[in-house]
């Protein structure tokens, strides 16, 4: 059965850090587990979102059969809540940690970071992660890395798109019906691109939202007449790394011990891991979608959260810190992005966190 569902989340609220465009210096107030500056935790407010997501994802019909994240720590904490109650309510209702839902790993969906004439700080390796999250698939390789020194718009709609293909690829092939991806706001929205095939001809026209916590769904488009394109035979073009283990053939990826060691090590060593840039990746513009392309039928739907929607993005079309002066800038691509002020009719409560954000991240 071929992958039909994909839902997609953007991580909820966190605390902003600055970046020196002119060296690359990376500070923030607020110390992450991880202790990569440019990995912050969510604030009390963003788990409170991560919560409400979480409900939501529960409800899903069809249900989520596998879970990808990126490899930053709000988004882990953001779907976190949902790995927990859904392992909850499996060990209630069977008994048993045979059903048990993994967080695949996924660093072609991890964050954007325009060019640099330096290297950005590099995602928390696995063995970290897994420390942190004990529900991680230790035996999942990442299919897509992003290169260190940032990427132009263009290399971050292609490394979304083979990041997309391989795992389309492996859920078709492990006759997966649904999945979630949480990931970030220029991601979100990259995403929305890729599987629609519909690129503007502007980069920075609002097309997809990226509100946090927000939720949207795209379905297959020769699913919707009944007729699926099996491809589970096909090879991803850009990432023809390790699929995870083949016996997790049905129900959300399960927690294994056998071979946990040596998939960590791979994942560290990036044995496996397809730089971006290397190839052009699947063809998906002009319409054509990645894997045969998809529908949106929910763009980033907050209905289910108490402050509806918030921090909305987009694209500037600007791409390289060259582009916006030497003064500190908050987040990582301040300067590359634009927020989407909210209108207060759409607003359904007041907190004490800002409306929109001073960054995308």
């Amino acid at each position: 059965m071929p992958l039909e569902f994909i839902y997609v989340t953007r991580h909820g609220f966190r605390p902003a850090f600055t970046v020196d465009p002119a060296s690359g210096t990376y500070t923030t107030a607020i110390l992450s587990p991880t202790g990569v500056p440019t990995d912050p935790p969510l604030t009390s407010y963003g788990v409170e979102q991560a919560n409400e997501l979480a409900q939501r994802l529960l409800k899903l019909d069809p249900p989520i059969g596998r879970i990808y994240s990126s490899p930053y720590y709000r988004c882990l904490q953001t779907i976190n809540p949902f790995v927990a109650k859904y392992n909850e309510t499996s060990e209630t209702v069977s008994n048993s940690k045979a059903h048990l839902a993994a967080i695949r790993v996924e660093k072609g969906i991890g964050e954007w970071f325009g060019l640099a004439p330096w290297n950005h700080p590099a995602s928390a390796p696995l063995s970290k992660l897994q420390e942190l999250f004990p529900d991680i698939d230790a035996n999942y390789v990442s299919q897509v890395t992003p290169p260190s020194h940032g990427e132009s718009l263009s290399e971050l709609h292609d490394r979304v798109a083979s990041a997309m293909d391989a795992i389309i690829a492996q859920c078709d092939k492990e006759g997966i019906r649904a999945i979630v991806l949480s990931s970030h706001a220029a991601v979100v929205i990259a995403l929305g691109r890729v599987l629609t095939g519909r690129m503007p001809e502007h980069v920075e026209e609002e097309d997809f939202a990226a509100f946090t916590c927000g939720l949207s769904i795209y379905r297959r488009r020769n699913s919707h007449s009944g007729r699926q394109t099996d491809t589970s035979e096909r090879q991803p073009m850009a990432a023809p790394d390790r699929l995870a283990d083949d016996s997790a053939i049905s129900g959300i990826t399960q927690m294994s011990g056998a071979g946990a060691a040596a998939g960590a090590d791979m994942q560290a060593a990036g044995t496996s891991d397809h730089p971006s840039g290397c190839s052009p990746g699947p063809s998906w513009r002009g319409g054509l979608g990645v894997q045969g392309g998809w529908d949106c039928e929910l763009d980033s739907d907050c209905s289910f959260l108490k402050g509806g929607p918030e921090r909305g993005w987009r694209f500037s079309g600007d791409e390289s810190f060259s582009a916006v002066g030497r003064q500190n800038l908050a987040g990582s691509n301040a300067g590359l992005g634009v927020d989407v002020e909210v209108p207060k009719s759409e607003r359904r409560g007041k907190h004490d966190q800002p409306i929109v954000d001073s960054s995308k991240l």
